[in-house]
C-alpha cells in the first residue's frame, strides 16, 4: 500500500494518496512511498513532475544494486538493508529506490524493509524535515542494522575455529559454508553502497545539508568496515574449509591405518588356521585332545605379538 508523509514546517503527518493529489499547495517536504507490486505503482512515481524516464524506469526495476545518479535537478539513490523478519524469500538485503529532488522524496520497493519503521517514526517525530535528512536516516538505519550482523559472522567463525583445535565438530563444515554464503552475499551489495554514499555525500546537489553530508559520510565509513570485516570472513572461511577437509582427510588416513593394523594382525592367523584347516593326511596332532586349545593359544600368542610390535613402533601415533 503507498503511503504519503507530508512536512508542513511544523510537524509531519501522513496523508492518503488521493489527499495529496487533491493539495492546491506545495508542501516544504512530502514522501511517497510506493509497493512496487501494486498496480498503482507507476502512477504514484510519475507523480513527480520532470522525472527523467530513466529515472522513472529504475525506480520500478525489480533487481538493483546500490548506487547513486544525479539527474538533473534530482538523484537517484538505490540501498540495500536488511528485510523484515516475516519475509525470508529471496535475498537478505531488501532494496529500496529514492528519487530525491527539492522538498519531495519518491520511494519504491518491493519487499519489506526493516529500516521502515524505524524511519517512518522518525518523519511522524518531526526530526526529517527535508529529503537529505530521510536518505541519511535511511543509510543510517541501514548499516546500524547490518553491523551486528557482520559481526556475528566473524564471531560464528572464532567458535568455529575453536573447536577445530579441540573437537573437529562434524557440522563446522556446514556452518563455515554458510557463514562463507552468507558474507559473499553482504558484501555484494555492502561495498557498491559504500561507493553510493559517498558519491552522494559529494554531490552538488542544493537539498543536502552539511550536517546529511557528515551523516551520509558516516554510514559510507560504516559500509567500508564491514566490506572490509565481510572479505576477512571470506577469506577466513576459505582456510576453515581447507583445515576441515584436512582434517576430515586425517581422520579418514587414520580410519584406514586402524583397519590395516587389524588386517595385517589376522593374516599370519588366517594363514595358520588355513594351514591346519585342510582336509589331508598327515596334519600334526589331528586327533589329540589338547590339539584345539593349543592352535588357540598359538594363534592367541602371535597375535599379541604382532600387537606388541605395531605398539612398540608406534604405528597408531
Amino acid at each position: 500500500m503507498s503511503r504519503v508523509f507530508v512536512f508542513d514546517g511544523a510537524k509531519a503527518h501522513e496523508i492518503s494518496l488521493e489527499d495529496f493529489l487533491a493539495r492546491t499547495d506545495d508542501a516544504p517536504f512530502s514522501w511517497i512511498h510506493a509497493d512496487g507490486w501494486r498496480e498503482d505503482a507507476r502512477a504514484v512515481v510519475s507523480q513527480c513532475d520532470h522525472m527523467p524516464q530513466a529515472a522513472l524506469s529504475a525506480l520500478l526495476a525489480q533487481e538493483t544494486r546500490p548506487r547513486c545518479t544525479l539527474m538533473g535537478h534530482g538523484a537517484l539513490i538505490n540501498l540495500r538493508g536488511l528485510g523484515s523478519g516475516d519475509d525470508d524469500s529471496g535475498d537478505p538485503l531488501v532494496s529500496i529506490r529514492l528519487w530525491a529532488e527539492q522538498a519531495r522524496v519518491i520511494s519504491v520497493s518491493y519487499r519489506r524493509l526493516a529500516a521502515m519503521e524505524s524511519v517512518t517514526a522518525q518523519m511522524l517525530d518531526g526530526r526529517i524535515r527535508d529529503p537529505g535528512d530521510l536518505i541519511a536516516e535511511f543509510a543510517q538505519q541501514i548499516t546500524e542494522a547490518l553491523d551486528p550482523d557482520v559481526a556475528e559472522l566473524g564471531d560464528g567463525l572464532d567458535e568455529i575455529e575453536s573447536a577445530l583445535t579441540q573437537h573437529g565438530p562434524a557440522e563446522a563444515r556446514r556452518r563455515v559454508s554458510e557463514i562463507r554464503a552468507t558474507a559473499i552475499g553482504y558484501r555484494r551489495f555492502i561495498a557498491p553502497q559504500r561507493q553510493a554514499l559517498e558519491r552522494l555525500s559529494a554531490a552538488e546537489a542544493h537539498w543536502l545539508e552539511p550536517d546529511d553530508r557528515l551523516h551520509l559520510q558516516e554510514a559510507a565509513d560504516r559500509c567500508a568496515r564491514m566490506a572490509e570485516e565481510l572479505e576477512a570472513v571470506r577469506e577466513r572461511s576459505a582456510l576453515a574449509h581447507e583445515e576441515l577437509t584436512d582434517l576430515r582427510a586425517e581422520q579418514m588416513n587414520r580410519q584406514a591405518l586402524i583397519i590395516s593394523i587389524v588386517a595385517l594382525v589376522f593374516l599370519p592367523l588366517t594363514f595358520l588356521t588355513g594351514l591346519l584347516g585342510m582336509n589331508v593326511e598327515g596334519i600334526p596332532f589331528a586327533h589329540a585332545p589338547w590339539a584345539f586349545w593349543g592352535v588357540v593359544g598359538v594363534c592367541v600368542a602371535m597375535a599379541a605379538a604382532i600387537g606388541g610390535w605395531f605398539v612398540a613402533t608406534q604405528w597408531l601415533k
